[in-house]
């Protein structure tokens, strides 16, 4: 009786704690197999403990050439997305103009619409234009649907922003662009930073739109793919257990950030 009793206090607890399993199962699964050494071309038993794969992480040829394209089209991509989704936000809510509302419909077409109709479209319109399909293509491509993302997000941050502030600064003798350097953009930095993070995601990690317009470009997520037709590199498993680790120390060194400056202004 008494178990019920506690199950019944704990079960939403206990359902968050079974579902964070679920999702980081993979992430162990990556982070084990990241240490073993395969005795076949596929990396899928458990053979032998090694650390080999750690020491040389650029081992298998090709593989850091593509991780470091995918970082510069994310950095890129994210950069474009966020300039550009965040002068949307704004527009789309302290501005009234026609086709307002049509806009914002719009908007959420790349997020609505199926991957690999965004690429086949984009991929007809390169080849429309005539342009060389690689980076550049696929850079357009991925600001393209990242930018929806940006704007979403920026989008909430600023609907829920105080206007009396920026009359306050402004009844302070401010500029606009002061106003908006003092007061504006560090309350909107939160939505802004999230939708960056977002967009850089989606880009390192978008395959299909990616498949379509890279032409002979390899990003990573393309090296992966084709690298799991002949046999997975262990090497594979090691870039994803650093990323992993990497994300998960932003999240902490935010979150840490962000209690201390609770703590502060309390």
């Amino acid at each position: 009786m008494a178990f019920v009793t506690w199950f019944k206090r704990n079960v939403v607890v206990i359902a968050g704690l079974l579902t964070l399993a679920y999702l980081l199962l993979p992430n162990v699964v990556v982070t084990v197999f990241s240490f073993n050494r395969p005795k076949g071309r596929f990396n899928y038993q458990w053979q032998e403990f090694s650390t080999d794969a750690w020491r040389d992480p650029c081992g298998v040829s090709g593989l850091c050439e593509s991780l470091g394209l995918s970082l510069q089209i994310a950095f890129w991509a994210t950069l474009g997305a966020t300039l550009l989704g965040t002068m949307i936000a704004f527009a789309l809510v302290r501005y009234r103009f026609r086709a307002r509302g049509a806009v914002n419909s719009l908007i959420f077409l790349p997020m609505a619409m199926p991957e690999v109709v965004m690429a086949a479209s984009l991929l007809t319109l390169f080849l429309n234009m005539g342009a060389e399909l690689g980076f550049w293509t696929v850079l357009i491509a991925h600001i393209m649907f990242c930018l929806s993302f940006v704007v979403v997000a920026v989008k909430a941050r600023v609907m829920s922003m105080d206007p009396r502030l920026e009359q306050a600064a402004q009844d302070l003798y401010a500029g606009p662009v002061q106003t908006f350097l003092r007061v504006t953009l560090p309350i909107a930095a939160p939505g802004i930073a999230a939708g960056a993070l977002l967009a850089f995601a989606l880009s390192f990690d978008d395959f299909i739109i990616t498949n379509f317009n890279a032409g002979s470009t390899v990003t990573f997520p393309m090296f992966v793919w084709g690298s799991a037709q002949r046999g997975t590199p262990v090497q594979i498993n090691v870039i994803g257990t650093a990323m992993f680790v990497v994300a998960v120390l932003l999240v902490l060194v935010s979150t840490a950030v962000g209690n201390r400056r609770k703590r502060q202004k309390a």
